[in-house]
């Protein structure tokens, strides 16, 4: 069975309709149904599938709040330049091979946002803002070497023939530098500012600008051409794939076109916090806190908006979108030894891998909030610097030897029993190994179980933590003694929840002479499969709710009918039975037996007049096994049945000084008497009130004079009708 194949089958197995007590399977197998889990030195690809880590190791906490440009040398030292609000300075910090650090050149600005390195190891450092650009020497000694007369130098590379370009804002302009410090404009691309710059392998600059968001190709000779307009306002980063694919990040929503800013004047939301002296002077103390946003050119809001996306060129110029995330800025872009784009954002710290136009993998995530820069440093190693606690981080080119996740907390809804875990995946050499541990606490606390190794075959195995409500695993993934990372595509756990008996809340005997409607409806199983919608796991649903709807009845003498509220916490279908006896009786007479639906009706002209009880009993005997079924049951308050009509005695009828008299007295044996009518002569039937003038009794009298009654034989008809729709008709006849 392929691992794909094994995949789909266990979703389709481990979905149950909802509302049946039986094995469940809580499945882990998507990047989201990790958003709550803990990950310690996993990757995360975006299709679910777990994997050990690069090895992610620290190589400098610098004093300074924000580390922004890297490089190395042909010896293997590694340089960081940076500052930002809360510095004393603009720093350039080297790291020696053997991992010891110190600051190497300290300037009077604020921050050191580029640094390019030639091909005879000198170092360069472009300070912002009022931007000069220093070569450092032996020892750290630094000499202004170039003054590009702008606000903000954001990038800087060495070409082909040993130029130094440098991208600049506030008016958007590239520089070329020759090694003798004589330097002049190469390119103006239009835009306020010349954001990222790359290299590719004929030559020519790639030029990522601001506000339009263009990703622009300088030839050598200054000749531009735009190769794509992103749908971002800045693009903040762009590399260049060994084989000429060109990426670029785009982040922040564009704003309405604004006139552009006077030479010189900075622009309203400045990549660099303002303030920043120039090159012969010494920037003023900063009061702002050390947890400072990052810079950036987008207000803060339109960076929010849309989060950010990567872009890939092609070679024949063809452009798309092959990455895109609504929460992560990107701040910078690299390719690795492999060729594959790395992808360094924040406010997080994720660093992530392009694996595909489709999948992506969050490598690691850094302490620091910002991953402002990355650099493809020698040996295949990758540097990394951040913001919000300046740091450089070397990144793989080797995994971690071992690494582990601890999983969200499964609500299971009820106590449950635990079955087997199992997983899909390979362990490549490595070692898989699973832990459990259990609890009755929505949140693991010392009163949880303690973690428990899963015993695993070739069929998962069983979990040993207590029987309880909430479940959480924790899964360890071990090295293979050549490196290789063990792989984990899905996590399933089984669990039964404790069947619990069904509850009957309230019986409700319906008014007399009503029936409940014939059920039109064949419940047969389902043959359907519901499926959620593409990348939305599967969870399981809750108990449903007990019935309540509303009911139109149908009237028929003598039927009386009765519905109740009824539920199962487990959601288990139900059977009902339906048992009757009078108050004074002792045995229960089964009326219907295995009611699907919540109401029955019956004919209670089969039973003599009086009070009786019914008694509902529930079973879940529908979903568990036989002889593991639980019941509930609830008698009703005594209801009447009456189905005898009222008795009509001494009906007599006769003349009194030209009026027509007629007296009558009319009981009933069980319920109350509700109206009495007469007709006279076949006429229409009137009303005609006791001599208390209120029907609220089962025995009333009944006096009824009528004027203007002509002489001759009349024929009096009376009409009394009881509470449950019994009648008793008599006629008298005066002549």
């Amino acid at each position: 069975m392929t691992r794909t194949f094994a995949v789909l089958f266990a979703v389709l197995v481990s979905f149950r309709p909802a509302g049946a007590v039986s094995s469940g399977t809580w499945r882990q197998s998507g990047s989201a149904d990790y958003e709550r889990a803990t990950l310690t030195r996993i990757s995360l690809r975006s299709d679910g599938r777990l994997s050990l880590a690069p090895v992610f190791r620290e190589l400098l906490d610098s004093s300074s709040p924000y580390l922004w440009a890297l490089a190395e040398d042909s010896r293997g030292n590694v340089y960081a330049g940076g500052g930002g609000p809360g510095a004393s300075r603009a720093r350039v910090y080297v790291i020696s091979p053997d991992g010891k650090s110190r600051v190497l050149a300290e300037f009077d600005a604020l921050e050191v946002h580029a640094l390019a390195m030639d091909r005879d190891d000198r170092l360069y450092a472009a300070t912002s803002p009022d931007a000069k650009v220093y070569r450092i020497g032996a020892g750290g000694k630094t000499e202004l070497f170039y003054d590009p007369a702008a606000k903000y130098v954001w990038a800087m590379v060495f070409d082909a023939k040993g130029g130094l370009c440098i991208a600049t804002g506030d008016q958007g302009l590239i520089h070329r530098v020759t090694p003798d410090g004589k330097g002049a404009v190469l390119y103006r691309t239009e835009e306020h500012h010349a954001r990222s710059l790359a290299l590719d392998g004929e030559g020519n600059l790639i030029v990522g600008t601001e506000p339009d968001g263009l990703v622009v190709r300088v030839s050598p000779a200054g000749q531009g051409f735009v190769l794509f307009e992103t749908p971002k306002r800045e693009v903040t980063a762009v590399a260049v794939a060994p084989d000429g694919v060109i990426y670029a990040a785009g982040v922040g929503a564009k704003q309405p076109a604004t006139a552009p800013p006077a030479p010189g004047v900075a622009p309203p939301t400045p990549l660099a916090p303002p303030g920043a002296a120039g090159a012969a002077q010494t920037a003023p103390p900063q009061t702002a806190p050390a947890a400072q946003p990052p810079p950036t050119l987008a207000p803060a809001q339109a960076l929010l908006a849309g989060g950010s996306e990567v872009y890939r060129i092609e070679t024949d110029g063809y452009a798309r979108r092959v990455w895109a995330n609504p929460q992560d800025v990107v701040y910078s872009l690299a390719v690795d030894g492999q060729g594959r784009l790395l992808i360094g954002t924040g406010n997080r710290g994720n660093i992530y891998r392009l694996d595909s136009d489709v999948l992506s993998t969050l490598l690691v995530k850094s302490a620091p909030t910002q991953v402002t820069g990355l650099y493809a440093g020698r040996q295949g190693r990758v540097l990394a610097a951040t913001g919000n606690l300046g740091k450089v981080l070397s990144l793989g080119p080797g995994l971690e030897k071992e690494g582990s996740v601890e999983s969200e907390v499964f609500d299971a809804g009820l106590f449950s029993y635990w079955g087997r875990l199992s997983y899909t995946g390979a362990p490549g050499g490595g070692a898989v190994r699973f832990e459990t541990r259990s609890g009755n606490l929505d949140r693991p606390r010392q009163d949880w179980s303690p973690w428990t190794a899963v015993q695993l075959g070739s069929d998962g195995g069983r979990i040993s933590s207590p029987q309880a409500r909430f479940l959480q695993w924790r899964l360890t993934l071990t090295a293979s003694a050549s490196g290789a990372s063990p792989e984990v595509d899905a996590v399933d756990a089984a669990y039964l929840p404790k069947n619990v008996p069904p509850v009957i809340q309230e019986i409700e005997i319906t008014a007399a002479n009503y029936r409940f409607p014939a059920q039109s409806l064949t419940i047969t199983p389902s043959r359907t499969l519901t499926l959620q919608p593409l990348g939305r796991p599967l969870r399981p649903a809750g108990a449903p709710m007990a019935d309540s709807g509303v009911v139109t009845l149908q009237y028929e003498k003598g039927q009386i009918g009765a519905r109740w509220n009824a539920s199962d916490e487990n959601g288990d279908d139900l059977l009902f039975k339906a048992e009757i006896r009078g108050r004074q009786e002792t045995v229960w007479r089964l009326l219907k037996d295995k009611i699907k639906e919540r109401y029955v009706s019956w004919d209670s002209t089969a039973f003599p007049d009086g009070e009786y009880l019914l008694r509902i009993t529930a079973t879940d005997l529908p979903d568990n096994p036989p002889g593991q079924e639980l019941s509930a049951q609830l008698v009703s308050r005594p209801f009447l049945i009456d189905n005898s009509p009222p008795g009509i005695t001494g009906l007599t009828a006769s003349r009194a000084g030209g009026k027509l008299e007629v007296r009558w007295t009319a009981a009933d044996a069980q319920s109350l008497l509700q109206k009495a009518e007469y007709s006279l002569d076949g006429g229409e039937w009137l009303v005609a009130e006791p001599t208390t003038r209120v029907s609220d009794s089962r025995e009333h009298d009944y006096v009824l004079v009528l004027d203007g009654v002509s002489t001759g034989e009349h024929t009096v008809a009376v009409r009394v009708t009881d509470d449950y729709d019994n009648q008793a008709v008599a006629k008298a006849v005066v002549k």
